[in-house]
């Protein structure tokens, strides 16, 4: 009896954090290649994705799943800039409706690509995330822009910002569903395609920095 109770705890311990996300796709195996990523890029194997809100401290964003991050921007996609954009009536903010379209996403790429959505996302964060930007510095009234590093955590924030509204744009008023458009924006993303929307603003922002030196 005192064996096999042993037994069976090491293999209760062999199962735990072994979860894959949504039953579905595996997380352990996913390649970050961009170090500085490493920490803000979160993969922990949940069988729900979903945090009740509870990660609002200083960078409390860390803790949070990427997928989760991702279904959270969905529910404002429209939102560019200080532009008050329209909203359809699927963006209702609810989570099990951004979360469907988030998984409807995972099964196309899976299919096209014969990968695991997961890494194809993260590669497509990398590919869409700038290295430096430009702000706006005032000095003795006159204004101009001055090129910055971008954050580790803002870089995520901006591939993943651009990586919906880009998906929102192409299906905004036409028959394509916002989870097939994601799908495309996220595929293209991770090739370096200049089609992407998220690769697009990634060089221009790049592009900008680099007058502004």
């Amino acid at each position: 009896m005192a064996e096999q109770e042993i037994q069976m705890e090491e293999g209760n311990n062999e199962g735990e954090g072994n979860f894959k996300i949504f039953d579905l796709y595996d997380a352990e195996n996913i390649e970050i290649k961009d170090p500085a990523l490493v920490p803000y890029i979160n993969l922990s194997g949940k069988l729900l994705v979903k945090s009740q809100g509870r990660n609002v401290e200083k960078f409390g964003k860390v803790r949070v799943n990427i997928i989760e991050r991702l279904a959270n921007r969905l529910a404002v996609p429209g939102h560019i800039g200080k532009k008050h954009k329209i909203i359809t009536s699927w963006a209702s903010g609810k989570y099990s409706r951004n979360m469907k379209t988030v998984m409807q996403a995972f099964e196309i790429i899976a299919k096209k690509t014969n990968k695991n959505p997961l890494q194809v996302l993260v590669t497509a964060i990398e590919n869409g995330s700038p290295r430096d930007e430009i702000t706006i510095i005032e000095h003795a009234g006159a204004r101009y822009p001055q090129s910055v590093d971008a954050s580790p955590l803002r870089r995520v924030d901006l591939a993943i910002r651009w990586i919906v509204q880009g998906s929102y744009q192409r299906c905004f008023g036409k028959k394509k569903k916002m989870f097939e458009s994601l799908a495309d924006e996220i595929i293209k993303a991770s090739e370096g395609n200049m089609e992407s929307f998220s690769v697009q603003k990634r060089n221009d922002s790049e592009k900008q920095a680099d007058s502004a030196r």
